[in-house]
């Protein structure tokens, strides 16, 4: 790619197809609102698990030119982290712990690798299930996808410090073995008494099998990226949802298969059926904060604000 010197501050934004995001209509109108003269954001287009050499390019430019002030990561954090940990300064403890980058920051000359989505995550699950979910309904968590997104919702569910509200297990999936192996890793780092199986689905119909164990009232999350960054879904059009049970997209745009498959049995099944949109929200305020050293508040009335903002940008 051809990176040239920022004439303002940049918010840059490495993903796949950077262009459809709402964020690009939706951060000018953020960034009056919170008086972030002149900011910009920028996007940077990489193919899933690119060249380590491209995403070093990328982590030195920012680094290198004064105008840009960091990035929010989506898709290729954990590979951005493996192909860069040495060209970082400081990496925040989540950050290690996951072994992902999803922001990046400058504090004093040095270059910062933040892990954001445990933040981003919590806020989002526990405000759409409310309080003490798990412990009134006793259900589980399956979560399609071992990536970085998966790493940190599950670190947020099963620490021992939420007591006896946590899922009464865990099954992460995935279609390679690698990333499995790795999530497993992390995972035995946390110190947390909830079980967790995991599935290794190189077909649908292995997320189906998975899926049709779950308790009634269980929460189901497309965390693999497909329905945006890929066609398609994680579930066959056969899968049955348990009863009661909350699916959650952490897509809000794209061809959303797997949102249509769950509206689909919404009534039959008297599923709760919920878009990326919200972690959206939580995601790219959290990284604004920190990369231009704000304080945004993450409370119900500001995150509101912020949306209906965000919701007339979108729309213009």
């Amino acid at each position: 790619m051809n990176y040239l010197p920022r004439a303002k501050p940049t918010l840059h934004f490495i993903g796949v197809t950077t262009a459809k995001s709402s964020i690009m209509k939706v951060f000018p109108a953020w960034a009056e609102h919170l008086g972030l003269k002149d900011a910009q954001i920028a996007g940077i287009d990489f193919a899933p698990h690119a060249d380590a050499g491209a995403y070093r390019e990328a982590v030195a430019y920012i680094r290198d030119d004064p105008n840009s002030l960091g990035a929010l990561v989506t898709t290729h954090k954990i590979d951005l982290f493996n192909a860069c940990k040495d060209m970082f300064d400081v990496i925040d403890p989540m950050a290690a712990l996951m072994k992902e980058t999803s922001c990046i920051s400058k504090r004093d000359g040095m270059l910062v690798c933040h892990a954001k989505d445990p933040i981003s995550s919590g806020l989002s699950i526990d405000g759409f299930l409310g309080d003490d979910y798990w412990r009134r309904t006793g259900a589980e968590v399956f979560s399609m996808g071992a990536g970085g997104s998966t790493i940190a919702l599950t670190w947020h569910l099963m620490r021992k410090e939420r007591g006896a509200d946590v899922p009464a297990r865990i099954v992460v999936s995935n279609r390679s073995a690698p990333r499995l192996d790795e999530i497993r890793h992390i995972h035995a780092q946390i110190e947390s008494d909830v079980a967790v199986d995991y599935v290794l689905a190189p077909d649908p119909t292995d997320n189906d099998a998975a899926l049709a164990e779950l308790k009634p009232g269980s929460l189901v999350i497309n965390a693999t990226g497909l329905g945006k960054d890929a066609p398609g879904s994680p579930l066959t059009d056969a899968a049955v949802f348990p009863e009661k049970g909350v699916a959650w997209d952490l897509n809000y745009r794209g061809d959303l298969v797997f949102l249509e498959q769950a509206r689909n049995q919404k009534a039959a099944r008297d599923l709760t059926v919920v878009d990326g949109w919200i972690y959206f929200i939580h995601g790219w305020t959290q990284v604004i904060a920190e990369v231009f050293d704000i304080e945004i508040d993450p409370g119900e009335q500001s995150i509101a604000e912020l949306t209906d903002i965000a919701v007339k940008a979108a729309a213009g």
